[in-house]
């Protein structure tokens, strides 16, 4: 079979490639899926430069989560069947045209639901509800977030206000605003025009902040946390701007700002069963009820996972990159 490999971390436009590799078997307790569609995710693309809180070995495949179609079975699986359509996350090496799951960990797809969405409905959607979860807000709060047009910021816009919790987004670019309006999502500020304090203090009403959520790092990391209040929480969601973050001292010391960091993976194992297919049921559901929008920007073939990965950081993306077999 055809799978997305590296020989070393690095940039992903220069490091994958497109190789022969064995087709695996399921072991016990385990499927086969055949991939239709898998998306980028940013820390696909951190693992890949090495810079990921998992590490593979090298030689590695890649990918994490995709939509595709039970291809076999492994010893003892029986609720599952050949030909059924699942969604699946955490299954690295995601990016190839056939990969093993457990099959505990795999969702069956309604048949009316696109491949589109879900390719992308459990990785970024679980860990953005997850969070929301384990902010434990109260309803009327206000939280603040960078990076609000990505995948997360979008997805949590949309999630929080089921909550009753209220959100404002910062965007990089004035042009982000509109995007964001375009799909319904309001409560957006730019940081690139200058008073964009005042704005975020019109949208709350003054309001304080209880929480802030970065995603970006650098500078950026510092915009979130000027608008906190007192006894705030920064959450520390993610670092698209690299691993240094511009905090004021000031700001920590006397507004008594707590410094949290959030990893998915580590928060959704630590989930008692129970509560995370509570989570689940209500993710499934605002997505049902179409609250909650998985938008596709473009598919590109595996031959062209490099252009793809470039693709991921292009501004003004308004959906996920997918990759297909």
């Amino acid at each position: 079979m055809r799978a997305v490999t590296q020989k070393t971390f690095g940039e992903p436009w220069d490091v994958l490639d497109v190789e022969e590799v064995p087709t695996p078997d399921p072991g016990a307790g385990e499927v086969r899926v055949r991939t239709l569609l898998s998306p980028i995710h940013n820390h696909d693309l951190w693992t890949i430069r090495g810079s990921y809180g998992f590490k593979p070995e090298l030689p590695a495949r890649t990918g994490s989560e995709a939509v595709g179609v039970i291809d076999a079975l492994g010893e003892g699986v029986e609720s599952l069947a050949v030909g059924q359509r699942v969604a699946v996350g955490g299954a690295f090496g995601a990016w190839a045209e056939y990969f093993t799951a457990p099959a505990a960990g795999l969702i069956p797809v309604d048949e009316d639901a696109a491949d589109e969405v879900a390719a992308q409905l459990v990785a970024m959607p679980f860990s953005t509800i997850a969070l929301l979860d384990w902010l434990d807000l109260n309803e009327g709060d206000w939280i603040i977030q960078n990076a609000a047009n990505g995948a997360v910021g979008r997805m949590l816009a949309q999630l929080a206000p089921t909550r009753g919790i209220n959100v404002v987004g910062l965007v990089r670019r004035d042009a982000g605003v509109e995007e964001l309006s375009a799909q319904g999502i309001t409560g957006v500020v730019s940081t690139e025009s200058a008073g964009w304090q005042d704005r975020v203090a019109e949208i709350t009403g003054g309001a304080k902040i209880v929480a802030g959520i970065d995603s970006v790092g650098g500078d950026a990391s510092n915009h979130v946390l000027s608008q906190l209040g007192e006894e705030a929480t920064l959450v520390i969601f993610g670092a698209m701007a690299g691993g240094t973050m511009a905090l004021n001292s000031g700001a920590v010391i006397f507004k008594n700002v707590t410094i949290k960091g959030f990893w998915g993976s580590r928060v959704m194992s630590e989930l008692a069963p129970q509560r995370r297919g509570e989570l689940f049921t209500e993710l499934l559901t605002r997505v049902a009820d179409g609250t909650l929008s998985l938008t596709a920007e473009a598919t590109y073939p595996f031959g062209q996972v490099r252009e793809a990965a470039k693709a991921n950081f292009v501004p003004g993306r308004k959906g996920k990159i997918l990759l297909r077999p």
